[in-house]
């Protein structure tokens, strides 16, 4: 907002520091911001919450993450990223690795690549953390290939792009299912010797331990490129939202 000359009215920590804290609700306090901005960018921890804020909101709303629902301005640059690195969105090829149960980044990308033609998603994740089967069925009524692997090795061997994700531990309520999920799928310099050379390893961020730090230097370790992407399509979002197409 500040590149587009605007600027930020912050809420952050809202649900322990802003009256959200004293009770009030979701609703309210949406009515209550939008008297001071032009447009709402909510991140919340409950799946859902973005949809409840626009359908009380007169000012535009844009879902930064919903809990572990979606994360649609994340899939836009996914998608924007994939175009960049690999010239392509049509037959594309992708590896989703990591906690794919928790992810709202991956649940938004699968729906964005539905749109396209001859796509192929691998699902490669701890049982604990497998894809919902609601993603799985709409992939299948839509026509859309996907498969459930088990090896990376071998999915990382033919995919155009490995989009690793963390495992989010502060979704586990068991530790013993965070410890089974957790360091299962790592991508390091071994895993970049099957990647094909015109493929990128992709990573919504922040990482822990699952891409390692020797992976960086790989002209195919796109993660840091694909965050900076992050901030221009967030720029065009912003635009499209407050004065539209024609500006």
């Amino acid at each position: 907002m500040n590149r587009l000359g605007g600027s930020v009215v912050s809420t952050e920590s809202a649900g322990e520091y802003s009256s959200a804290a004293k009770g009030e609700t979701l609703e309210d306090t949406i009515r209550t911001v939008e008297g001071y901005t032009d447009c709402i960018v909510l991140r919340h921890f409950q799946e859902g919450a973005a949809k409840r804020a626009a359908a009380v909101a007169s000012v535009p709303i844009i879902n930064a993450g919903d809990g572990p629902g979606q994360h649609p301005t994340q899939a836009l640059l996914d998608m924007y990223t994939i175009q960049r690195e690999v010239g392509k969105l049509d037959g594309v090829r992708i590896g989703m690795v990591g906690d794919l149960a928790n992810g709202r980044t991956v649940r938004s990308l699968t729906y964005l690549l539905s749109q396209y033609k001859d796509i192929k998603i691998f699902f490669v994740a701890p049982s604990v953390v497998r894809m919902k089967d609601d993603i799985k069925e709409f992939l299948t009524s839509k026509g859309v290939a996907w498969e459930e692997a088990t090896d990376l090795r071998e999915v990382a061997a033919e995919v155009d792009v490995l989009y690793q994700t963390r495992i989010q531990k502060e979704r586990f309520t068991n530790p013993e299912e965070y410890g089974q999920a957790r360091g299962k799928y790592i991508v390091d310099a071994a895993l970049m010797q099957v990647l094909p050379q015109h493929a990128v390893v992709m990573h919504p961020l922040p990482r822990v331990d699952e891409i390692t730090v020797e992976v960086d230097t790989d002209p195919r370790a796109a993660y840091f490129r694909q965050a900076k992407n992050g901030l221009y399509i967030r720029m065009a979002i912003l635009k499209l939202a407050l004065v539209g197409e024609s500006a």
